[in-house]
């Protein structure tokens, strides 16, 4: 950028940096969303859970589709983004 573009578009600035703040704002929230960890740890709590005979077999199917559905999601959202998936 050259010295006349530079004093020209200065008053942009302020723009461009909350345009760049929000960018990283959305990557943010998007890996912590879509980060398998959490979802992989409530898979193993819940079958401690299941174990230990607090919750019945039907609560445990429900709640296990749950997880495995929402960690599908996460596979198809980390291949289509290019990453390697998180199974």
């Amino acid at each position: 950028m050259g010295l006349v573009t530079g004093i020209l578009t200065l008053p942009f600035a302020p723009v461009r940096g909350i345009g760049w703040v929000l960018d990283k704002v959305v990557k943010t929230a998007e890996n912590e969303f879509y980060d398998p960890a959490p979802v992989q740890e409530a898979l193993v709590n819940l079958q401690r859970a299941w174990d230990e005979g607090r919750i019945d077999e039907e609560t445990f199917a429900r709640r296990e589709e749950e997880l495995l559905r929402r960690m599908e999601e996460i596979r198809v959202y980390q291949l289509q983004r290019g990453g390697q998936p998180g199974l």
